[in-house]
C-alpha cells in the first residue's frame, strides 16, 4: 500500500503518533541535561552544608494529601521552607511529598532521589518558584537557622 492509498484516519493517526514520540523524546533529552546542569549544584551543596557543620536532620515526608508527615530513609537537610524537598547527604535531591498511607504512616516510606529542577517550584502559585542556584545559596547562608 502505497502512502496515497493509505486512509486519511490511518494517516492521522500514524502522524500523531510520530508527533508524540518526537515531543517525548525532546522532552526526555531536556530533562536528561537539565539533570546534567543541577547534579553538580545539588552535590556541591551537600559538601558545602557539611564543611560549614550545618547539622543533619532524619528528612519527613509530607503525604500529598491528608494531615501529618512520614519518616524517610534519608538523612540531610530541607531546602524549601515547607519542607517538600531537600537534599540527603550523600549529594541527591528528594522530593518530599508523597502518597499517603497507612503502611507508611507505620513503618515509614522509602524516598528515591529524582533530578533536581532548575527552577524550583515552576508551575505553583506565585512566589513559590526560584531557581535552584539561588534556593542552595539562601539556604546554605542561613546554615542551622533555617526556619524548623
Amino acid at each position: 500500500m502505497s502512502a496515497q492509498d493509505e486512509d486519511p484516519v490511518a494517516a492521522r493517526r500514524r502522524q500523531a503518533r510520530e508527533n508524540a514520540e518526537y515531543h517525548r523524546a525532546a522532552a526526555a533529552r531536556a530533562k536528561e541535561a537539565e539533570a546534567r546542569r543541577t547534579a553538580p549544584m545539588v552535590a556541591e551543596f551537600a559538601e558545602a552544608m557539611r564543611a560549614a557543620q550545618v547539622p543533619t536532620s532524619a528528612l519527613r515526608a509530607k503525604p500529598h494529601s491528608g494531615p501529618g508527615t512520614l519518616r524517610t530513609d534519608v538523612t540531610g537537610w530541607y531546602v524549601r521552607r515547607d519542607r517538600s524537598a531537600g537534599v540527603g547527604t550523600d549529594g541527591q535531591w528528594y522530593v518530599l511529598v508523597v502518597a499517603p498511607s497507612l503502611r507508611g504512616r507505620l513503618t515509614g516510606v522509602h524516598v528515591d532521589a529524582s533530578p533536581a529542577p532548575l527552577q524550583v517550584g515552576a508551575g505553583g502559585r506565585d512566589g513559590d518558584s526560584i531557581e535552584l542556584a539561588k534556593l542552595l545559596a539562601l539556604r546554605l547562608e542561613a546554615g542551622a537557622d533555617f526556619p524548623s
